[in-house]
């Protein structure tokens, strides 16, 4: 057994032996837990080398909730303290309450990369406040596929070099703000159909088109010194063949870190998806990915303490039967303690504040159409199913109209009759989320505009499925600020 370097980041002398190669185990791992304060045997497995937690919106009470507990995590070790903090509809430091930044969507439509950058530094401060080191964004998927379940909104756009440029302006925010940015889902995940939160999707295309679109936005992002980079359960036949890439060595030991010539830290997708558990399971799919060059796991919020010890118990198993190297969790080792090093560098905070999320959301809104002034409105808000990476964030028009009546119904099972008969006489405002993923919810709002052409349609996810309506405003996202801006449109 040889001598270990793992750890010396974190106080620890190098060590070799049983408790060493537990501690390299051990530091791979970013685990998460409930509530939101750090029980015990996070704290002390944090003394013990765990590489850092993953936190979700039920951690999250507050800022300075968020700030005490990051810096209870901080007084036992020296972890990585991560989250999926996007902007838009994708937000854990506003989980309760939806975001006051827009999301990816709605920065691609006004494609000033300025203002992205400047929206991704206000996140960063806002993270860096609260003592979050590495925030798990932002999604430079090519959403290509108008009915992707899993991206939709989070990504830039349908074009690689929108999605490129912004996602450098992106990286460049976070990291100005001390936040290391991880850019995700290598090696893309915008072709899917399928969420690779229940399956594995397959993204089944050429060598050719996978550099000239997938690749591209990731391939810029490495240029600009992203930090880490997150890894995609999809499989790319050509590349990974029966595997998903977050398993896969040709695609992040041959392409990333060979052709593409990154350097930087790999982090894996949650491994309690479906795509992994179901196929290879918790201790399974750790291995593989380590050996297949992952330098950190994220765990995701299912795995249990007792799973996680587990995990550990599988990677230092598979290390002394040979089917994981050594030098592999050593190499792991380094790199998340050199990107340790470069969180202690000082930052000045910009200070940009949330005002420049309602600025963005107001230059995204679009309107088609025109819109009559609001008499006594009577809004209905069809709901559509959150998905996994989203949660079930809070949205719609509520806050910003208080003195409209506001119906929230569910798709399959409204009454439009008795819909229209409570909007007799007066501005029927139609707010949906997606509409182009959802049938039902296109039934219910074409039935209605067949009674009411004159109704307003405000489409909060992709403009997709446009119908014919008196206005139509599309904001290109369902988060706090895009709300108000198109609220603002409607009572302007």
């Amino acid at each position: 057994m040889s001598e270990f370097s793992a750890g010396t980041s974190q106080g620890v002398s190098p060590v070799g032996g049983d408790r060493g190669l537990r501690r390299l185990a051990a530091g791979t791992l970013l685990a998460a837990f409930p509530g939101t304060t750090a029980p015990d045997w996070i704290l002390r497995d944090l003394e013990d080398g765990l590489g850092g937690v993953t936190l979700f919106g039920f951690n999250v009470a507050g800022a300075e909730q968020l700030a005490g507990l990051t810096a209870r995590l901080r007084e036992a070790g020296d972890p990585i303290i991560s989250l999926d903090e996007e902007g838009g509809d994708v937000t854990r430091l506003a989980y309760h309450v939806g975001s006051p930044y827009p999301g990816n969507a709605a920065l691609g439509a006004v494609d000033d990369v300025e203002l992205t950058r400047r929206v991704y530094r206000s996140i960063g401060d806002d993270l860096a406040r609260c003592g979050v080191n590495l925030d798990m964004a932002p999604d430079a998927d090519v959403n290509t596929a108008d009915d992707n379940p899993v991206i939709g909104t989070r990504s830039f756009g349908s074009e690689a070099a929108l999605v490129a440029r912004h996602t450098v302006a992106a990286v460049a925010g976070l990291q100005d703000a001390g936040v290391a940015a991880c850019v995700k889902h290598f090696p893309g995940h915008g072709a899917t159909r399928q969420d690779s939160h229940l399956e594995v999707p397959v993204v089944d295309v050429s060598r050719e088109v996978l550099w000239e679109r997938e690749l591209v936005p990731f391939r810029a992002a490495i240029e600009a010194g992203t930090r880490s980079i997150m890894t995609a359960h999809v499989r790319v036949p050509f590349l990974t063949g029966t595997a998903p890439a977050t398993l896969s060595a040709p695609a992040l030991t041959e392409l990333l870190r060979g052709e593409l010539g990154y350097t930087g830290v790999v982090i894996s997708d949650a491994l309690d998806m479906h795509a992994i558990t179901e196929s290879v399971g918790l201790g399974g799919g750790a291995v593989l990915s380590l050996a297949a060059g992952s330098d950190l796991l994220c765990l995701g919020p299912l795995p249990t303490r007792e799973q996680i010890d587990a995990i550990k118990d599988e990677i230092v198993a598979a290390v002394r039967d040979g089917r994981l190297p050594l030098a592999r969790l050593e190499e792991a080792a380094e790199r998340v303690a050199r990107l340790r090093g470069w969180f202690g560098a000082p930052r000045e905070e910009a200070r940009d504040g949330n005002v420049i999320g309602l600025t963005a959301a107001r230059r995204a809104v679009r309107l088609s159409g025109t819109a009559a002034p609001l008499v006594d409105p009577f809004v209905v808000e069809v709901d559509t199913p959150p998905t996994i990476a989203v949660g079930d964030v809070p949205w719609g028009f509520a806050p910003w109209l208080p003195d409209a009546e506001i119906a929230r119904v569910k798709p399959d099972a409204a009454d439009p009759a008795g819909l229209l008969e409570r909007a007799r006489g007066r501005s029927l405002v139609i707010v949906v989320k997606d509409a182009h993923r959802h049938r039902a919810c296109q039934e219910i709002v074409s039935a209605l505009l067949a009674a009411r052409p004159d109704a307003v349609v405000v489409e909060m996810g992709l403009p997709i499925w446009r119908p014919k309506a008196a206005a139509y405003i599309a904001t290109y996202g369902a988060a706090r600020a895009n709300a108000q801006a198109a609220a603002e449109l409607l009572t302007a």
